[in-house]
């Protein structure tokens, strides 16, 4: 019989159906960890937690949510991440960050080893590396994982999302954009308050009105906090969410409770079977894009 693999179970002494979460504790739902092993920007080059990790200390945030920096082989990558969660089971949650289709073919099993072997509860997808697929979404639901996907402003993508896949949860970072595309975001708002299993992280977020808008109109259970460590300070990011001046149990949620809620019924066996999918030739560019402007730079 499957087994749930919540952490927050252990680490915070509630049970399954627990609905109350305790004021003190602040999860950061979106932080990169460990090494590239590209070097077209900091994305790709590293991402090392000694003062993030301080500064998260300073700020009072309680867990954080690790997964790769972008590599060529995120089986590596992900089991880099897995050391760092493994020595600080207290402290963080891992994601296993996959590439649509440089892992097609192998997106289960890298996901069964992220989630039997190391206890992630979480898949990570970049729009950066390509369109998320179905073979991702399938491992997700028979595993019961949360998806953080960052579409890079590609908000029609959560339209088919939410409606192909009503039983899995997606968290789309930076609501909609981290390039600040106001356009997008303000869009966004609209499937994120139409669609029970689309939530968003406020990582990056500049424009505070949407921010607030996004609040409004699709609640408080909506919206998760996320620093998209450790570039930005996760001290800066929270001070938005003060900043909304939000009621107890409201901030309660956006701080920790909506992902606990998240990944309590991730299980650490699939509970359906998942379909195989065939892995095709690998494709090589010959340029890289940068994923937080969308455009294109040339290769080193």
């Amino acid at each position: 019989m499957e087994q749930p693999i919540c952490p927050c179970l252990e680490l915070l002494g509630r049970t399954a159906k627990s609905e109350c979460f305790d004021s003190f504790v602040i999860i950061d739902c979106h932080c990169h960890a460990g090494e590239g092993d590209g070097l077209t920007g900091p994305w790709d080059t590293r991402a090392f937690l000694k003062d993030f990790l301080r500064w998260s200390e300073k700020a009072d945030i309680t867990h954080t949510v690790l997964f790769p920096a972008f590599h060529t082989d995120y089986r590596l990558a992900n089991r880099a991440v897995a050391r760092i969660v493994a020595r600080h089971r207290n402290r963080f949650f891992g994601f296993a960050f996959v590439h649509p289709e440089r892992d097609r073919g192998r997106v289960v099993a890298m996901v069964r080893e992220a989630v039997e072997e190391h206890g992630f509860v979480g898949i990570k997808v970049h729009r950066h590396d390509a369109r998320i697929t179905r073979e991702i979404c399938q491992v997700a639901r028979s595993y019961r994982l949360p998806i953080l996907y960052d579409v890079m402003g590609e908000i029609s993508a959560c339209e088919l999302l939410a409606t192909e896949y009503p039983d899995v949860q997606f968290i789309i970072p930076h609501l909609g954009s981290f390039a600040d595309d106001w356009r997008a975001q303000l869009a966004f708002i609209d499937p994120l308050s139409r669609h029970p299993n689309i939530f968003t992280d406020t990582s990056g977020v500049r424009r505070f009105d949407l921010l607030a808008m996004a609040l409004q109109r699709a609640g408080a259970g909506k919206i998760l906090f996320g620093s998209d460590g450790p570039w930005l300070h996760p001290g800066v990011e929270l001070a938005k969410i003060r900043a909304l001046e939000l009621p107890p149990e409201k901030s309660s949620l956006v701080l920790g409770g909506n992902f606990l809620r998240l990944i309590r019924s991730t299980r650490n066996k699939p509970v359906a079977d998942i379909p195989k999918v065939a892995a095709p030739p690998i494709r090589m560019r010959d340029e890289f894009r940068d994923p937080w402007t969308s455009e294109m730079v040339p290769a080193l």
